[in-house]
């Protein structure tokens, strides 16, 4: 027999509404203006770790392929540029990957952009959402390198290659021989450091290679360090924020840096948003950023064991 029906029920169904009405009010109070960008572009993320669903549409404007967004940043960052001020947005988002409890190549992504920002205000204003949503106290922050030297007793900022792959070595079955410190690091956060984090908490001030687009700044030892955060919830990262990158020059040679790796490591290249770039020549002003899983958050508020229960129809489903 055909399985035609929800993975959702009804009743969730309720809930998540009445979740999302919250959230749209939380913003409504704050003055931070709701909006809508394109899902389809003839343009991506260059990111390594992120991969893109590509499709072709016939009669368009653009010969190349497009492309559904994994989030609506560039579009979000173009209309920061323009003026419009502290925005957000709820809508979908498309990854390649894995599908899993906590994984679906379609998922909804809550979004938002406060001008004149800090990465510690925005990270207070994360904390006051999430802590009336889900009944939550305070929450505690955690720097990457306390982590690590808690856990591992290294610094991750400091750390030589054959160091790290030694110590990855010694915790993980390793079968690759072209993994990056990146590689190493983020292996070594899921299986060693994730399972004994707090079961809620921050995690800031990530190693430069995983900035993405944040801006880079030294912490308290002088050390660069990107001015990211993730929110980690039932130990399950929850939301990815930063304080953003702002010159362009240094936005033009991570492109450059992301789409040399891709090639190497013989993935997809994509071409550079050169209206993205266009808007931070024309001026991004000062601002952080934040992406949250609304899917997951849900699972959270609800009890939910898998990502089934709280979306309509998952991709086996559809």
């Amino acid at each position: 027999m055909v399985n035609w029906k929800p993975g959702i029920s009804t009743e969730t169904l309720y809930f998540r509404a009445k979740l999302l009405a919250e959230i749209r009010q939380f913003f409504a109070d704050r003055g931070v203006l709701e909006i809508d960008t394109p899902l389809l572009a003839p343009y991506t993320v260059t990111d390594v770790y992120i991969q893109s669903l590509e499709t072709k549409l016939s009669n368009s404007p653009v010969a190349a392929p497009y492309f559904l967004q994994t989030s609506p940043e560039f579009a979000m960052k173009r209309l920061l540029a323009a003026g419009v001020g502290s925005i957000y947005q709820i809508c979908k988002a498309f990854r390649q990957g894995e599908t899993s409890k906590v994984h679906n190549p379609e998922f909804t992504i809550l979004e938002w952009y406060r001008t004149g920002y800090s990465m510690i205000q925005l990270m207070d204003e994360v904390e006051s959402l999430i802590c009336q949503l889900l009944n939550y106290s305070p929450m505690p922050r955690l720097s990457y390198r306390q982590l690590f030297e808690q856990f591992l007793s290294i610094n991750p900022h400091t750390v030589t290659e054959e160091e790290l792959r030694k110590i990855a070595e010694s915790h993980i079955e390793l079968n690759d021989d072209s993994l990056t410190d990146t590689d190493y690091l983020q292996l070594l956060m899921s299986a060693c450091i994730e399972p004994q984090m707090p079961e809620h908490c921050f995690v800031y001030d990530y190693p430069v290679p995983q900035a993405a687009l944040a801006a880079v700044e030294e912490n308290k030892y002088g050390e660069p360090v990107a001015k990211r955060f993730e929110l980690y919830c039932q130990r399950m990262e929850l939301a990815n924020g930063y304080y953003e990158l702002t010159s362009l020059e240094e936005q033009l040679v991570r492109f450059e840096s992301d789409l040399n790796v891709r090639k190497n490591l013989q993935l997809p290249t994509y071409p550079v948003d050169e209206k993205y770039l266009a808007a931070m020549k024309n001026g991004l002003p000062e601002c952080a950023g934040v992406a949250l899983g609304i899917d997951r958050l849900i699972m959270i508020a609800s009890g939910a064991s898998t990502i089934e229960e709280v979306m309509t129809f998952t991709i086996d489903r559809i």
